[in-house]
């Protein structure tokens, strides 16, 4: 058995008792509802959502969840087991960058849904949060806490929750995660939380929000995907993320291009602009190559042979758009070292989470040399968290 330190995943039920019991302990009585919505990690397609490129990820089995009561009086009140700040205010004074910290992402959703007629002014809520997705692992806990609100919202609002009614949700969670929060992410996070499908990965077409379902069972391949978290923080607001963000848009300026999806010699794109402009478009263009060659393997049922890409993948986002760490950089390295077909950083980088398409029999030898790998950089020890194929957003 590993020595390295593995978060397994806790049954939904029993982190739902734990919100249940916060909401009764700082509300009284009994919440109107429990919700839940998963952490995801994308399997490839990175720093491509925001520009309209295809992604390809999948739901994991660590969840956030939700105790909610409605409230006539148009405001809020949200606590959470993972802190003693409490933010209670009425929702009509939210706005950008109030309130801050993690209310910003419950707040913010009331707020677009309220913007988009969706709500009504004088519905307010208490909420209580627990949660299971690791905070700051690139594993988007953010919006696992922004769509299992806007379900609970939806729902108690008596707004459509089926395929077509989750789309305005997914929308308001960006909106939310965008403008009160401040982090320019792009869609995709959402998107497969509100979506999934157990054993199946997600590819989301960020252009037009066209989704399909990608049969992923690592089982059949004798694999495992490990999640990595190095615990190295993963920030996306310090202005980082942005920057790659706003990198691409000038990219698509001057090359007369509403995305880089649009552009029709990607060659000679690359080539005409200047640096760093020319790199970060080359990853852009090479990873969406990337997702549409790993879908077409996985649709055939050929899991083991996508690693060269999660490679190809990992090494792009190093050298050409820069958001790798020494932290990720080490744990995929000593991946590949002790076995496994592939490794890439996985999330927005700085950061967070690597992922490693592994062997099932190479599985405690991979973590246990990543681990021994990073001990003797003097780098954090990570841990290691299951990555099967799981479900959307639910009530419970």
């Amino acid at each position: 058995m590993s020595a390295a330190h593995w978060v397994e995943p806790v049954d939904v039920r029993v982190v739902a008792g734990t919100a249940e019991a916060l909401f009764r302990g700082t509300f009284g009585g009994a919440a109107d509802g429990v919700w839940a919505a998963p952490g995801r990690v994308n399997l490839i397609g990175e720093h491509v959502d925001y520009a309209g490129g295809l992604v390809l990820p999948f739901a994991l089995p660590y969840v956030t969840v939700v105790a909610v009561r409605v409230r006539g009086d148009g405001i809020l009140h949200a606590v959470s087991t993972h802190t003693d700040e409490s933010w209670q205010g009425p929702l009509a004074d939210v706005a950008p960058g109030h309130p801050a910290g993690w209310a910003a992402y419950v707040a913010g959703v009331v707020w677009a849904l309220r913007r988009s007629g969706h709500l009504p002014a004088e519905t307010g809520f208490d909420v209580a949060v627990h949660s299971t997705v690791p905070v700051g692992s690139g594993l988007s806990s953010s919006a696992a806490l922004e769509c299992a609100f806007a379900l609970a919202v939806a729902d108690l609002a008596g707004l459509p929750t089926d395929h077509a009614g989750r789309r305005p949700l997914i929308a308001a969670s960006i909106l939310a995660e965008n403008e009160i929060a401040g982090a320019s992410t792009g869609g995709m996070d959402q998107s497969v939380a509100m979506l999934a499908r157990p054993g199946h990965a997600v590819l989301l077409d960020c252009r037009d929000g066209a989704t399909r379902q990608v049969p992923l069972d690592f089982d059949s391949a004798g694999a495992r995907l490990v999640v990595i978290d190095t615990n190295a923080p993963h920030r996306l607001v310090d202005g980082q993320y942005g920057n790659r963000r706003a990198a691409v848009e000038k990219a698509c300026a001057d090359l007369g291009v509403a995305t880089l999806r649009d552009v029709p010699d990607p060659d000679a794109a690359v080539a005409a602009l200047g640096s760093p402009a020319a790199a970060r478009a080359r990853h852009v263009l090479t990873e969406i190559r990337r997702v549409t060659e790993v879908a077409g393997l996985l649709d055939r049922g050929r899991i083991a042979d996508i690693g060269d890409a999660l490679n190809r993948s990992h090494a792009s986002l190093r050298d050409d758009y820069e958001v790798s760490s020494v932290e990720l950089d080490s744990a995929v390295d000593a991946a590949l070292a002790a076995g496994a077909w592939g490794a890439r950083m996985t999330g927005g980088g700085f950061g967070g989470s690597a992922i490693a398409l592994v062997p099932a029999d190479r599985v405690d030898a991979v973590a246990e040399n990543v681990v021994r790998r990073a001990e003797s950089a003097t780098l954090p020890t990570p841990q290691f968290l299951s990555a099967e194929p799981s479900g959307s957003a639910h009530r419970l």
